[in-house]
Order: C-alpha cells, then sequence, then structure tokens
C-alpha cells in the first residue's frame, strides 16, 4: 500500500466517523424533543381530566351556595382561559389561575357543612385531588424531560448540532409567583 491510499482510507475514517456522530448526536436530540412532547401531552391529559370535572363540581356548590356568583365566575373564566391557552406558559399560567379559583370555591364550600357532608361533593373533591396530583407529577416529568433536552441544546458539542437542525429550547412549566412562598402561618 501507497501512502495515497492510507491517507484516503484515513480521510474515509475520519469522515465517517463525522457522520455517525452527527446521527447519533440529531437522533439524541429528537429522541429528547419527543420526550418533552410526550410529557406536555400526559400534562394535557391531566388538565382536560380537571376541566372535565369542574363542571360538576360549581353545579354542585351552586345546589348549596348559589348566592357566591363571582366564585363561580372566576372559575368558569379561569377554565376557559386554560382551554384556549396555546403555548406552555400560557397553559402554565391559566393552570396557576384556575388552581387559585378552585381554592376560593373549596374556601367557600367550607361555609356550608350540608355541602361538604354531600357524597357527590365528596366524590369530585376526592377526584380532583387525585387529578391536582396527577398534574403534578405530570409537570415534574416535563420539566426533567424540559431539562434533559434544553441540556442538549445547550452543551458542546451537540449544541453544533441543534443549531444546524434548528433545534429549539423548551419552555419549563412554571408555578405562580405566590407557590414559591412559604405560608403564613398565625396561631
Amino acid at each position: 500500500m501507497d501512502t495515497t491510499m492510507i491517507i484516503l482510507a484515513v480521510i474515509i475514517i475520519i469522515i465517517l466517523a463525522i457522520v455517525l456522530y452527527l446521527i447519533s448526536g440529531y437522533n439524541g436530540l429528537v429522541n429528547a424533543r419527543n420526550r418533552v412532547k410526550n410529557s406536555y401531552s400526559q400534562i394535557d391529559v391531566q388538565l382536560k381530566r380537571r376541566n372535565d370535572l369542574i363542571p360538576n363540581l360549581v353545579e354542585t356548590v351552586k345546589g348549596y351556595a348559589g348566592h357566591e356568583k363571582d366564585v363561580f365566575e372566576n372559575v368558569t373564566k379561569a377554565r376557559s382561559s386554560l382551554m384556549n391557552a396555546g403555548s406552555v406558559k400560557e397553559v402554565s399560567e391559566a393552570s396557576n389561575a384556575l388552581t387559585g379559583a378552585l381554592t376560593s370555591l373549596f374556601a367557600i364550600a367550607e361555609n356550608y357543612p350540608e355541602l361538604k357532608a354531600d357524597q357527590n361533593f365528596k366524590e369530585l373533591q376526592s377526584e380532583l385531588t387525585e387529578t391536582e396530583d396527577k398534574i403534578s407529577y405530570s409537570r415534574q416529568f416535563y420539566n426533567d424531560a424540559v431539562l434533559m433536552y434544553n441540556n442538549k441544546c445547550e452543551q458542546f458539542p451537540s449544541n453544533i448540532i441543534a443549531g444546524m437542525f434548528n433545534f429549539k429550547e423548551a419552555d419549563f412549566f412554571e408555578i405562580a409567583s405566590g407557590e414559591r412562598e412559604a405560608p403564613k402561618v398565625q396561631f
């Protein structure tokens, strides 16, 4: 073998290694992006379940506390905003607003012992609590997937591949700023 063949073989091996690295990096980014999409769809499923429970809950509470019109309107508006939200940030904000409105609704229920004793209300409240827990877990899984994906988009050398193929960073599912603060307890 002469040196030309050796140099040509080395160049082909280097090019092949670069191509294999690009394919591997691209597939890793696609995998991470799809994990983000999948985890977001899990949040979406749970938010839909919560949205389906809310009208029944509102109607049940209305039967006992019909004069609390503002609270019912706030819950309905927040639910509508969530259903019409598009981006992760909009969904996050609308979800937080709905959680606040539901908190007000449950605070009202505390004033009506007959309502708290109503079996239908108890079941709806239990289902809603279970759904809220699932939303919380889904958010955590989503944010973990976003972290992994964003790290791949930012870290060298996969950031070069991300830039070449137009991979954009994903948004985290944020909590409301008031939820970050510890509640004040007074005796």
